[in-house]
């Protein structure tokens, strides 16, 4: 085995960039021309490829390092010799053709000041070719200057910017985001313009018998001579956010909408890690990209034209009368589009039953009235137990004895879940929100009361986590504090299931031999008719009828 050290290539005129990302680390099998670290410039980014194949027995660089060419990278344990060594004689090194590339010359004389039309060429960029638009950065109407960058274009290697070979003022822009460019190929039409001295400048093949050269290294330095200065601050940046090819890469095969990703990295890069956390968001329903949000059926007001339906209707209500109008806020927006899913792909039926509380209601005031006075080994005096926290504990029981309420479909099949986190739905003045409470079958119910409290105004305050709204296998609507008798709950999907709960009232019972007064909670339980039938489902609820009665029943 060989230990070799993997250089900074030739990278053109850059005397120091900094390195934002480091794509592999030691103990790492790597390939020739496998990308290893990312380095950026106010000019471009681009990865700096291997030059030869191996193991990663120590890295050089870290995350913020400011390196040049021949900078060592990182040393590996070769188990061949190294496609270019680092020491290449002279009569290899010229065999590496030198790509020309035309750049600006600082100082060279202008031409002169043309009136008419110019058109703006995308220029030498060395055997790149369908570069993808990521960036445009201005728009018709803009003044030019030349040299000013017009648009970000990438490789799978590099990104750059290309700039105005003219100064005048943009008439028409013929490429957007998403488009690709070669060499050649018309980028835009400007007015009243000057031209920039152009001068074919060869990029060496190898710097020094030193330098670490490869076809990647060569394409890499090509890309970099040719990036322009970085476009003027405070202009508008029309296109992603900043992120490095690798990056870019992999949100566009999730494709995730990278100018929606907020980046934790240095200066607000998007890292892999921000791609997969947004991605993992929006599956979860944490989040809604805006191609979503505008595609739903509810933002656009239920049009039933996105569902095969008849266009909803459109109507001037001003002329029947005054009107405000108040757009929807994020949440209602988001909840109403799943709300409108689930309602429309989950054949749900509703059954509606009552269930004795009449002791337990006593137990839950004498809980209270002893809080009240002594408090609880750990706990706040001041947390109130509520009759949701004992329906939480009785639905887990039911949970346990009916798996099915606690599973979800998965294609084919249905997957059961072995852990009981339970949801409730919280009224915030943005719109109702759903906390989890996990692991309830591990918990009390004064812990469950208590962190159904801080969940709750949480909620309210509008500081509620993704995560603290996400894996929920049951839910319960509660209404119990405004009224009503029953409703339909709507499943929160991938959940099978949701418990609805309403006003709890003193009602005659017969017990056989008279009536009494008893106090009733009124239960509605909406189920998903393709895992569960309705034998099962009036057995759950008579289950938990039978838990709320006697509460003992928990322990069984």
């Amino acid at each position: 085995m060989t230990s070799l050290e993997v250089q900074v290539p030739d990278i053109g005129d850059f005397d120091e960039v900094t390195v934002i990302e480091l794509m592999v680390k030691v103990g790492d099998t790597v390939k020739a021309e496998q990308s290893l670290i990312t380095v950026e410039s106010d000019k471009a980014s681009m990865e700096i490829p291997s030059s030869t194949a191996g193991v990663v027995k120590e890295m050089r660089v870290a995350l913020g390092d400011k390196i040049k060419q021949g900078s060592i990278v990182l040393v590996v344990e070769a188990a061949g010799e190294p496609a270019v060594p680092a020491a290449a004689p002279a009569a290899v090194a010229a065999q590496v053709v030198p790509v020309a590339v035309s750049v600006p010359v600082a100082g060279a004389p202008a031409a002169a000041v043309s009136s008419g039309p110019v058109e703006v060429h995308v220029p030498d960029i060395g055997d790149f070719k369908d570069l993808a638009v990521i960036e445009v950065f201005v728009k018709p109407g803009d003044t030019i200057k030349v040299e000013q960058s017009l648009i970000t274009v990438e490789s799978d290697k590099a990104s750059m910017e290309i700039p105005s070979s003219h100064a005048g003022v943009l008439k028409e822009l013929k490429v957007k985001v998403g488009d690709t460019v070669s060499m050649g190929d018309l980028l835009a039409i400007l007015e009243g313009t000057v031209s920039a001295a152009l001068a074919r400048v060869a990029v060496p093949a190898a710097a020094s018998a030193a330098a670490v050269v490869t076809p990647a290294a060569i394409a890499t330095a090509a890309v970099a001579v040719l990036a322009a200065p970085a476009h003027a601050p405070g202009a508008p940046t029309l296109g992603l956010p900043h992120a490095s090819p690798s990056v870019r890469k992999f949100a566009r095969e999730l494709g995730v909408p990278l100018e929606e990703v907020i980046g934790q990295g240095p200066k607000g890069r998007i890292t892999q890690t921000d791609v997969q956390t947004f991605t993992k968001a929006v599956m979860t329903g944490g989040t809604q990209t805006k191609a979503q949000a505008a595609k739903s059926p509810a933002a656009s007001g239920g049009d039933g034209a996105a569902l095969g339906l008849i266009p909803w209707p459109k109507v001037d209500f001003a002329k029947f009368g005054p009107i405000e109008r108040k757009e929807m806020g994020r949440i209602k927006k988001i909840s109403g589009a799943n709300l409108l899913r689930n309602a429309i792909m989950i054949p749900a039926v509703t059954n509606h039953d009552d269930a004795d509380i009449t002791e337990l209601e006593a137990f839950r005031v004498s809980i209270n009235l002893e809080n009240e006075k002594v408090g609880k080994a750990g706990l706040s005096a001041s947390v109130k137990v509520t009759m949701l926290a004992f329906l939480i504990k009785a639905c887990v029981a039911a949970l346990k004895k009916y798996p099915e309420f606690n599973s979800s479909i998965d294609g084919d099949a249905l997957v059961y879940k072995n852990y009981w986190h339970i949801g409730f739905a919280a009224d915030t003045p943005n719109g109702l929100m759903v906390p989890v409470i996990r692991d309830c079958e591990k918990k009390g119910v004064l812990q469950i009361s208590q962190e159904m409290g801080e969940l709750a105004k949480k909620a309210r305050d509008g500081k509620l986590g993704p995560a603290e709204m996400s894996g929920a296998t049951f839910t319960i609507s509660s209404l119990g504090g405004i009224g009503g008798k029953y409703f339909t709950p709507i499943i929160n999907a991938p959940e099978v299931a949701i418990l609805g709960v309403c006003k709890s009232s003193m009602e005659p019972v017969w017990d056989g031999k008279q009536f009494v007064p008893r106090l009733m909670l009124p239960l509605s339980l909406t189920w998903d008719h393709r895992v569960i039938d309705g034998v099962a489902a009036a057995r759950f609820n008579a289950f938990l009828g039978q838990i709320l009665s006697d509460f003992r029943r928990v322990l069984l």
